[in-house]
């Protein structure tokens, strides 16, 4: 797989990704380690350069760094539970589904789970400077790459996908909170 093809694929032409994702098989150890593991790093790079490099913005807008140890156990602490993350999102996707019309795959609903996650991890690249850390919120663009794919891949009724991808989206940002309040608290560096 290209993996920088497929991403670019699922920021400017979702429609015609998600067409040619349906036919592919979803094997979660081969999505793991050729797809979440590669663009899982760009988060965890960009914040470990943006809080032990440079610097946030802290308290009276004095410039912090963390101790390079914080910041680098932080960035792996994080990169981890992101790929777990993405791992129990494709679980809740799987158990949810047919609440919502769509058929139960485990390995459907973990292809929705990581490829729906693509915007969320480049989004990542903003986490190098304090002023552009508010630009990590172009992850949400991942909810209409979801909302696309959730009726092609998990067969969510056009109708139902709309609140399906709300739920999965919510669910998906309290993991994305919880591991950042994680991060923060192990090693005083500010999470995703």
């Amino acid at each position: 797989m290209n993996v920088v093809r497929r991403a670019s694929g699922m920021l400017f032409d979702p429609w015609r990704e998600w067409a040619a994702i349906e036919s592919e098989p979803g094997d979660a150890a081969y999505l793991l380690s050729n797809y979440v593991a590669v663009l899982a790093i760009v988060p965890a790079l960009f914040s470990f350069v943006g809080v032990s490099l440079v610097g946030t913005v802290g308290p009276g807008g004095a410039l912090t760094r963390a101790p390079v140890f914080d910041g680098l156990f932080g960035a792996v602490f994080g990169y981890v539970l992101t790929c777990a993350s993405v791992l129990l999102l494709g679980i809740v996707i799987d158990l949810l589904a047919p609440l919502f019309g769509g058929l139960r795959s485990f390995d459907a609903a973990f292809k929705l789970a990581v490829y729906s996650f693509t915007p969320v991890w480049l989004a990542g690249v903003f986490l190098v400077l304090p002023g552009l850390r508010f630009l990590v919120l172009t992850g949400f663009y991942g909810g209409y790459v979801l909302w696309l794919g959730a009726p092609l891949v998990i067969k969510v009724p056009a109708r139902q996908a709309l609140n399906f991808s709300a739920i999965i989206v919510i669910i998906a940002f309290g993991l994305a909170y919880l591991t950042a309040v994680a991060q923060r608290i192990l090693f005083a560096t500010p999470g995703l």
